[in-house]
């Protein structure tokens, strides 16, 4: 059988319109040859088909874009994907195209869902400033329904030039209804300091600090040029790295939800959901960015490849536009993980402060050379590692230890009054930390070269 030719059948199908996808119209003929694929391919692409028809037979403004919808997408889609690998159909040049539709629908639904999924629980996560995010998350779901609504002829389109026999029946609205109503059920479950240890939320509060200053080499704050997209994608956004980071906030928040609060975001401390609230947009966004660029990686980005795989690819190109799914991926997804973080970091920050452990302790001055570059990096570094407030304390005056500058600043006052020993005051286990460095003379001997640090702070390498 010839390659598939895309734009002579899309033009057939526009002409002939959807009639013959209706509920009345006889199913097409099953493949020709008696194999067990051939017997198989009808079963396992009914419900896919079921929802590609139910797609192109419905405008824009009346298909049921529900999370039921995307789920049966998504889990038809993934069954069907897994058949089809199963049978070498990226291998094979009449089935491939059919391949990877199901596939991008597939990754394109599942980015919908998560992007639903934000809109719907929106209200309850309590984030400050969201009503551009709000918008901005709506006109990138309507992009992904287009994506999906163009996609569904060209699958069905597929299913016919291979033999596949059709559903005898669509689905219908009332299969998709939404998932919000408005009954709630009765809130009999009183989270309310349910094992709220403090050193349980310190430590997520620390991390998800961590998780922030790790994301500073992905972060920017000003929209992106398309040029300028293709510049970072994939070489330094890719799907590898937002998966790290997804997995990451999603261990934070499952920790959270165990050790913290284990009811939802109605009643309880505002303080502490609204932090659950930062871990869960993060999160699914993450997700919804990590599915649109696992679809352009694979199935739109321009990696070699030639023939089959280069026109199939050329294919998708018309239905699905990269300039606009990177516009949405980054513009939209990327940018809002790194807007909430930024501002889940003060949340993060003004919350472990409270909930800290306190201390103070008296060490030593690095001898020799006193607070100059090493000593203060070090120090600085072991109070960003935990994230708690700590402040240097020289007679009356008080500098953030977080800070190399402060701490040099810290380091000629104390120079100049010739002081042996100095205070360091807040978080008990940074001063901990504090302790063991400078019983090491701050990692240096006294010609101010460095030495091996204690297994305890390996962390500063």
């Amino acid at each position: 059988m010839a390659v598939y030719d895309f734009r002579r059948r899309m033009a057939f199908i526009h002409q002939e319109g959807m009639d013959q996808l209706s509920p009345t119209h006889p199913e097409t003929a099953g493949p020709a040859h008696g194999s067990k694929f051939s017997e198989k391919i009808g079963i396992f692409s009914h419900d896919f088909l079921k929802c590609t028809v139910y797609l192109a037979g419905l405008s824009p403004s009346h298909a049921r874009f529900t999370q039921k919808f995307y789920s049966t997408l998504a889990s038809s889609s993934t069954l069907l994907e897994d058949f089809l690998d199963y049978h070498g159909a990226k291998n094979n040049k009449d089935w491939y195209l059919f391949r990877e539709l199901t596939a991008g629908m597939r990754h394109i639904g599942l980015a919908s869902n998560f992007q639903k999924h934000i809109s719907n629980r929106l209200r309850y996560y309590d984030l400050p400033d969201s009503a551009d995010f709000e918008r901005e998350g709506e006109a990138s779901l309507r992009f992904l329904n287009q994506c999906l609504q163009k996609m569904a002829p060209m699958a069905l389109n597929e299913a016919q030039r291979l033999g596949i026999r059709l559903p005898g029946h669509r689905f219908e609205d009332a299969d998709f209804p939404s998932i919000q109503t408005t009954d709630l059920l009765e809130y009999d479950i009183d989270d309310e300091n349910r094992h709220q240890q403090k050193q349980s939320i310190v430590k997520i509060a620390s991390e998800f600090l961590n998780l922030v200053q790790n994301f500073d080499q992905i972060k920017f704050y000003e929209r992106y040029s398309y040029q300028e997209i293709l510049g970072i994608v994939p070489d330094k956004v890719n799907e590898v790295e937002v998966r790290r980071y997804e997995m990451l906030v999603h261990n934070l928040q499952s920790s959270f939800d165990t050790y913290v609060i284990h009811g939802g975001f109605r009643f309880g401390n505002r303080k502490l959901k609204q932090l659950r609230g930062f871990f869960s947009v993060v999160f699914h966004l993450l997700q919804m960015v990590g599915r649109l660029l696992h679809f352009y990686e694979r199935h739109l980005y321009e990696a070699g490849y030639k023939n089959t795989y280069k026109r199939v690819q050329d294919d998708l190109a018309m239905v699905v536009s990269p300039e606009r799914l990177l516009d949405c991926t980054i513009n939209y997804g990327l940018y809002y993980v790194c807007h909430f973080l930024a501002l889940g970091k003060e949340h993060a920050r003004v919350i472990l402060n409270e909930n800290i452990e306190r201390g103070q302790i008296r060490v030593g001055v690095p001898q020799k050379l006193g607070f100059h570059a090493r000593p203060s990096l070090l120090v600085a570094k072991i109070v960003q590692y935990y994230g708690g407030q700590v402040e240097l304390v020289v007679g009356d005056d008080r500098f953030d230890a977080s800070s190399v500058l402060d701490i040099q600043w810290a380091g000629g006052k104390i120079q100049k009054e010739n002081l042996k020993e100095v205070v360091f005051e807040g978080d008990a286990r940074t001063l901990k930390d504090i302790e063991i460095l400078a019983a090491v003379n701050y990692g240096e001997d006294l010609m101010g070269k460095g030495v091996p640090l204690p297994k305890e702070i390996k962390y500063l390498r």
